[in-house]
């Protein structure tokens, strides 16, 4: 190993440690471009290489800005809130009914919305309508944050990592359900039974019904159709094989503009509030994964990938498995951004792309450290008084991950 490789990896691994760590609570987004500027001052990589590098993500910054605007203007205008409240009006006084409805409620944000959306909005709407329930708000707490791992396969739009670990390039809708269809069906429903089962002595119970819930107004019922309409444009362009990039920041800048207008508030207070970092985040994370390939360990990643073409089946249960556990020491971003450009130099069979994907979405609920929606997860229900230890997420995690990751990753082998 030369000295500049060496460095490159230090500077990597400290900034990477500095985006899942925190040191002195400094946003993530400081460290990865700390990292990232560090690499171009100390003559460890071409300031251009780390253009191209940013320029890279496009799509992914696209499509976060457009998601980020949909979520915060749901979230201004009450239709978060008014969600959870439905589902503690409908769960009829059963703390197990309540927990189901949260669950699924999850569900079609993580689908629709991506998963950062049920972190960072649906959360604290949760929490807040557990109190409302005078019920243990813990376990609808997890079902948050699990299933926003569990259920970030069903859809391309589920989750940023999708976007990167396939380069901006989704396949066609219909491949995309052919292959992760009943694998995520899997995932959602062994991660709900695990949960469930391990959280039951909290789930028990009754809790209080008819909570109020203010009525949605005119910004509410638009943002809500804004989400909708957004759904259905990202499906669509999805099963016409386009980049969801574009199309996502433009529905989330008219909704937010829409519905500015009609509320009557300024669209720059609304802009304000959404959490911008995850941009130059994200963009930094590009920067050191490229320096990391420009030090020729991506390359040896590609070739094992490659030498391990013959036999796919055992190559993609090998690499999913071990990017699922490996997302936990680095974040699935980096390792996603990793296995995107080992994947890209590969060309290894779909089977064994796919299983990669798997890996990198559903391997971050091992640890609250797994991937950039727990850690805002957990930032939000430490703003509402609550906390979860690393060792009290992995108590819970290490028997919900390997269980889903098993039955997700073996439907997905046994289709072929």
């Amino acid at each position: 190993m030369t000295l500049a490789t060496g460095a490159t990896w230090a500077i990597a691994g400290l900034s990477t440690a500095g985006v899942i760590g925190r040191p002195m609570r400094w946003p993530e987004w400081i460290w990865a471009v700390a990292g990232a500027v560090l690499l171009v001052f100390a003559g460890l990589m071409p300031i251009g290489a780390a253009g191209d590098a940013i320029t890279k993500g496009l799509d992914v910054y696209l499509f976060l800005t457009g998601m980020m605007l949909l979520s915060e203007t749901a979230r201004e205008h009450g239709v978060f809130d008014w969600v959870a409240a439905t589902a503690v009006n409908a769960a009829n006084r059963s703390r197990p009914r309540l927990f189901a409805l949260v669950y699924a409620t999850g569900v079609i944000v993580t689908t629709f919305m991506s998963n950062d959306a049920t972190a960072v909005v649906l959360t604290p709407a949760v929490f807040a309508a557990a109190k409302k329930a005078k019920a243990e708000p813990l376990p609808l707490l997890f079902a948050c944050a699990l299933i926003a791992n569990a259920a970030s396969f069903v859809l391309p739009i589920s989750n940023p990592a999708n976007l990167v670990l396939y380069g901006g390039h989704m396949p066609p809708l219909g491949q995309w359900l052919g292959s992760f269809a009943l694998p995520s069906l899997a995932s959602i429903a062994v991660t709900f039974v695990v949960l469930r089962v391990i959280e039951r002595k909290r789930i028990a119970g009754e809790c209080e019904c008819d909570v109020e819930r203010e009525a949605l107004s005119r910004g509410g019922k638009l943002a809500f159709a804004g989400i909708l309409l957004t759904a259905v444009l990202l499906v669509a362009m999805s099963a016409l094989d386009q980049q969801l990039g574009l199309p996502t920041a433009l529905a989330g800048i008219a909704t937010a503009l829409a519905v500015s207008a009609i509320a009557r508030r300024s669209p720059i207070d609304l802009v304000k509030s959404v959490s911008w970092g995850v941009l130059p985040l994200v963009a930094g994370l590009f920067v050191l994964v490229e320096a990391l390939d420009r030090t020729g360990v991506i390359r040896m990643v590609a070739d094992a990938i490659r030498h391990g073409a013959q036999d796919p089946t055992r190559t993609a249960a090998v690499a999913g498995t071990v990017l699922a556990f490996g997302s936990n020491l680095m974040n699935n971003l980096p390792a996603g951004l990793i296995a995107s450009t080992a994947v890209l130099q590969a060309q290894p069979p779909r089977l064994v792309t796919d299983a990669l994907l798997i890996g990198v979405d559903l391997g971050p609920n091992l640890s609250v450290t797994g991937s950039l929606a727990t850690i805002l997860w957990l930032q939000a229900i430490r703003r509402e008084g609550e906390n979860v230890t690393f060792a009290a997420f992995l108590k819970v995690g290490a028997v919900a991950m390997p269980a889903a990751l098993l039955a997700a990753l073996g439907l997905r082998l046994l289709i072929g």
